[in-house]
């Protein structure tokens, strides 16, 4: 246990050291926020326009996260003969490989953490036409990725130590404090008073769901990191995301009519739609936890699924 915990220990603060992972976390973070100082004029409608536009692009972005993450955690390990030494001393294939999983999914946790909060904050921001930008939510979240940065500048200027996981685990703190520092500093909606329902807390079920569906996606290019490099799993995971969004037009009419072909590549793709629930915040409506529940078993059981090939896949694969 203590071997299968270092490793992924490991695994999350290689991942985490990744310049390219601090870039998708915070130009994510940045954009969500930015999305909630455009005036849109979209007749009321900005608030459920900005939700969807901050949830898509926290799903886009743990999907480009997920796959560059598998890749360098475990094909490029392959490829440089790490996984090799790893595997020389008395760690099986199996604890090596569900060890990274651990690892690779708490980083995506870590970023889609940052990237709900920015959509929260972005909730809180929201104006309609006769509104205005909410300058103190602004500055206050420009402020806190700027001293986050500075505050991993001088971590490794005067310590020694790596900039990029200071500066991840530095903004993801820094967010933290700064989404804090705003309930205590009152919206000021002008003259879209009436129409101001504040943040809305939806945000935090329906971006667990996200994380369930990049928890699958993770399995996934872990599965073809275990065979391929970095273009072709992403072009792997590209083409299942895809066909996910569309399998409920394709074979999910069909299975319900009893074709059996239709049945098996119904349950054999993973249906993204169920994790999306963007359409749900829209008025008063809430996500059941019950939905919560259900999606959460069906990620676990197609997680289990995914990483049972993964071992099988990764079982004879040659590392020398």
């Amino acid at each position: 246990m203590r071997q299968f915990i270092t490793i992924a220990i490991n695994a999350f603060m290689e991942l985490v050291r990744q310049p390219v992972f601090l870039l998708l976390m915070t130009a994510s973070a940045m954009f969500e926020v930015f999305l909630a100082c455009v005036n849109y004029f979209g007749f009321g409608d900005e608030p459920k326009l900005i939700k969807n536009s901050a949830l898509a692009v926290m799903l886009l972005t743990g999907l480009f996260a997920a796959v560059l993450s598998a890749s360098a955690s475990v094909a490029r390990e392959i490829r440089t003969g790490t996984a090799l030494a790893v595997l020389a001393k008395p760690v099986g294939r199996a604890q090596f490989l569900l060890a990274k999983y651990f690892g690779l999914a708490a980083a995506l946790t870590v970023l889609v953490y940052v990237n709900c909060l920015a959509c929260l904050l972005a909730t809180r921001m929201s104006f309609d036409a006769y509104g205005d930008i909410d300058w103190p939510g602004l500055f206050v979240f420009l402020g806190s990725i700027v001293l986050a940065y500075a505050i991993g500048g001088f971590s490794n200027y005067f310590l020694r130590r790596p900039f990029v996981a200071d500066a991840v685990f530095a903004v993801a703190i820094m967010i933290t404090l700064g989404f804090v520092i705003l309930h205590f500093i009152p919206r000021d909606a002008g003259r879209m008073m009436d129409s101001y329902t504040g943040i809305d807390w939806r945000v935090v079920p329906a971006s667990g769901l996200i994380l369930l569906a990049l928890l699958i996606l993770a399995a996934l290019a872990l599965a073809c990191s275990t065979r391929f490099e970095i273009i072709p799993t992403l072009a792997i995971c590209s083409a299942l995301f895809l066909l996910g969004l569309v399998s409920d037009y394709f074979w999910g009419t069909r299975a319900k009519a009893g074709s059996w072909w239709a049945s098996t590549l119904y349950s054999i793709t993973p249906n993204w739609q169920l994790f999306w629930m963007a359409d749900v915040l829209e008025g008063d409506k809430k996500i059941p936890a019950q939905y919560i529940g259900k999606a959460f078993a069906y990620a676990a059981a197609y997680i289990g699924a995914v990483l049972s090939l993964a071992l099988v896949m990764f079982e004879d694969r040659e590392l020398n």
